[in-house]
């Protein structure tokens, strides 16, 4: 079973809508914030990984299911779970909480690719080892 890892936001007026709930689209911004701090609680910075290995993660798919809004000033709490794990990508699992309330699961897979040509890449050995002690 993976490790999941959790990582709480605030809402804040820019990411609501005129109704006063969290605009869709921002749910995808809030997990790629948790996927970023995900790696970051690995030691695994993503400035470095361009400096030094000259590759970038990027999104190659997303799937997201809204269950409930989340409004003003909530404390949303994003949780990250990784899944499959391939050379060059990673499947993660995803979802959005207030308190005990489900707000949205996402499906997001990412790639790594290079920064010359944006062409996949596979993933450094030692950022995979990090990542597959986690899962």
């Amino acid at each position: 079973m993976a490790q999941t890892f959790n990582w709480s936001i605030r809402v804040y007026i820019e990411d609501t809508d005129v109704g006063g709930v969290v605009f869709y689209a921002n749910y995808l911004k809030f997990f790629e914030r948790a996927r970023t701090e995900w790696l970051r609680s690995l030691d695994v910075n993503q400035q470095s990984l361009m400096d030094q290995h000259g590759i970038i993660f990027i999104v190659k798919s997303a799937a997201v299911d809204y269950h409930a809004p989340a409004r003003l000033d909530d404390e949303v709490t994003l949780t990250v779970s990784a899944g499959r794990i391939g050379r060059a990508s990673v499947q993660f699992v995803q979802e959005a909480w207030c308190g005990a309330k489900l707000l949205a699961t996402g499906q997001i897979r990412i790639g790594c690719v290079n920064m010359a040509g944006l062409r996949p890449a596979p993933i450094p050995a030692e950022i995979l080892a990090k990542i597959r002690k986690v899962v």
